[in-house]
């Protein structure tokens, strides 16, 4: 079983600080469709479990969640939605999106640089998805990535300089975040336009991501 952190350990909102403090750019890394691809993996058992429902292929999603999309299909089809992904061993058999351990890895070891795992639960579904958030981090990255997972409902309440993350538009309780959104490139996000003063990833294969740190290290004169 994952390890969770004790009440008495310094939270990792704390060392997210600690690191802002000590002149290291804090980065904070999603886990859907940034570490492990959500979309791909729950089509798949969408379409094992319900073979003659319609479906939506990757390349026709448009909206960030998916049982929303699906209900514009039927009403019917948002539970069915729902049913696949707060199935036991969902979260935790999600494939990776390609070289985004490798790529994350690598980042954490670049001087000054410090990366968080930063995901939010899924509502409702706290007895799997919480669970195998942290077993899939375990199997994919390691013991010691399980105490550099933040999970919260509101990333804006997250101490960061960058987020790395697929929704378009993250929205909570404090109006100006300390980090800059980088939107990662998803099926439900791929034609979205963005501000000028917005940055997207697309790939971790092409270490794209390289340069992108090292402008926010030169901004940020860490």
């Amino acid at each position: 079983m994952p390890r969770m952190a004790s009440v008495t350990e310094p939270t990792t909102k704390t060392l997210t600080s600690q690191a802002q403090h000590q002149r290291r750019l804090v980065v904070l890394v999603d886990m859907d469709m940034v570490l492990c691809d959500f979309e791909s993996y729950f089509l798949e058992k969408y379409r094992e479990k319900y073979p003659d429902e319609p479906f939506i292929p990757l390349e026709e999603r448009s909206q960030f969640y998916i049982r929303e999309q699906y209900a514009t299909i039927r009403q019917d089809l948002s539970l069915k939605c729902r049913e696949i992904y707060c199935a036991e061993g969902f979260f935790v058999n999600i494939p990776e999106i390609p070289g985004a351990v490798a790529a994350v890895k690598e980042m954490n070891q670049i001087e000054n640089v410090e990366v968080f795992i930063c995901t939010s639960p899924l509502i409702g579904n706290y007895r799997y998805c919480v669970k195998e958030k942290y077993e899939w981090i375990e199997k994919h990255m390691g013991n010691d990535w399980a105490g550099k997972i933040i999970l919260t409902p509101d990333k804006t309440l997250i101490n960061g300089h960058l987020l790395i993350d697929d929704r378009p538009n993250i929205k909570g309780m404090i109006k100006k975040p300390t980090w800059e959104h980088v939107l990662f490139t998803a099926c439900h996000n791929k034609n979205i336009v963005l501000s000028t003063k917005k940055k997207r990833l697309d790939s971790w294969v092409n270490e794209q991501w390289k340069p992108l740190i090292e402008e926010f290290k030169k901004k940020l004169e860490i």
